[in-house]
C-alpha cells in the first residue's frame, strides 16, 4: 500500500541531517566527557558571555526542567557559574566559569577544524547553503501558518 502523505517528512530528514552532522562533533566533545547539551550551553555562553536561565533554554533548545539541572550539575564541575541581579534577586545570570572558559579554549579549535574538514570534503557551498536554507526557514517561522481544521473528536 503506498503511504497516504506525498510530502517528504521534514521532521525525520532534519533529524537524520542533525545526527549526520552531529556525528562529526561527537568525538571531540566525547573526548572532552562534555554532553551535547553542556556543548550547546558552553557555546552559547562562549558567544553571548552570560545569560538568564530562561534565555539559555531559548537558544540551546533545552526544557527549563532539565536546564535548571543541567546548570547545578555543571556548577558543581566548575564550568559555570550563577549569580543573582543585584537590581533584582529574583533573577539569576549565568557565565562560563574559568573552568568552562578553558574547556571551551580546548574544544574551539578542533570544532573548528572539523568544519574545516566537513567544507574540504563536501565543498563549502553546501555547507553555507545548509545554514542559509535553515536559518531561512528559522526566519519563516515569523509567518503565521494557519492550523488544519481537525474534524470533531468522536466524543462528540
Amino acid at each position: 500500500m503506498p503511504g497516504r502523505i506525498t510530502h517528504r517528512n521534514l521532521p525525520q530528514l532534519l533529524l537524520k541531517a542533525r545526527d549526520a552532522l552531529m556525528s562529526h562533533f561527537r568525538p571531540v566533545l566525547n573526548h572532552f566527557g562534555v554532553t551535547e547539551q553542556q556543548w550547546r550551553i558552553l557555546r552559547a555562553l562562549d558567544e553571548h558571555e552570560q545569560l538568564e536561565p530562561r534565555e539559555l533554554c531559548e537558544l540551546c533548545q533545552i526544557l527549563s526542567p532539565s536546564m535548571a539541572g543541567m546548570l547545578a550539575r555543571m556548577e558543581e564541575l566548575g564550568l559555570v557559574e550563577r549569580s543573582r541581579m543585584a537590581a533584582d534577586q529574583r533573577r539569576v545570570m549565568v557565565r562560563l566559569a574559568q573552568k568552562g572558559d578553558r574547556l571551551v579554549d580546548q574544544i574551539a579549535p578542533l570544532i573548528e577544524q572539523q568544519y574545516r574538514l566537513m567544507e574540504k570534503a563536501w565543498g563549502k557551498r553546501v555547507v553555507d547553503d545548509l545554514s542559509g536554507a535553515l536559518a531561512g526557514f528559522i526566519a519563516a517561522q515569523a509567518t503565521e501558518v494557519p492550523q488544519v481544521a481537525l474534524p470533531p473528536s468522536e466524543e462528540e
